[in-house]
């Protein structure tokens, strides 16, 4: 059955350029090139042009969004030793950073600070003091604390969050992501 149309010559000239890079079996000769005169198309209305298809881009790659972080919670990734070292106190800060008689925004302006340094010195662990407060509850910088790790400007940079000792509350281990080296980074 024929289509009844021969080969463009477009489509002579990619088959002849296939055809070139192919070795025939053993025993077997090449395939031959057929020219078929092309048929002139009869003159008619021009057919309306399709409308341009329009591609979109590929919307950029998010990051997973990262889960809570709950203070004396293993987080997930966390490798079992590092979590046990954090979490007994056997994991020394860097730094200790106090936020006793502080307001409730100077604590938290602290916490900013002191997250950046450390950030800043390729510190892995540092530590909060945020004092037991009064009542069960504890004060209100102890009780903010776990909201301001959860905040989008902290979250990213803070791994884990545990007390040293359970009988003490009032002082919080921050375990920070690595940041990149500086011979990795996009310039």
């Amino acid at each position: 059955m024929s289509r009844g149309r021969g080969l463009s010559e477009a489509d002579l000239a990619l088959w002849a350029a296939f055809v070139e890079t192919i070795r025939p079996l053993r025993g077997r000769a090449p395939p031959l090139l057929r020219e078929t005169p092309p048929v002139m198309p009869s003159p008619g209305p021009p057919a309306p042009a399709a409308p341009a298809r329009i591609i979109p881009e590929p919307l950029p790659r998010r990051p997973p969004p990262l889960s809570l972080l709950a203070i004396g919670v293993a987080p997930p990734g966390l490798d079992g030793a590092t979590w046990e070292r954090l979490r007994s106190g056997r994991l020394k800060p860097a730094r200790v950073f106090d936020l006793h008689g502080l307001t409730l925004a100077e604590a938290h302006r602290v916490l900013l600070d002191a997250v950046a340094a450390a950030r800043a010195e390729r510190w892995r662990c540092i530590e909060i003091i945020t004092g037991r407060g009064s009542g069960a509850e504890g004060g209100a910088i102890r009780r903010e604390l776990p909201h301001w790790l959860n905040l989008p400007t902290l979250r990213p940079l803070v791994l884990a969050a545990a007390h040293p000792h359970p009988a003490n509350p009032g002082a919080t281990r921050l375990l920070l992501r690595k940041s990149a080296s500086p011979s990795r980074r996009a310039v």
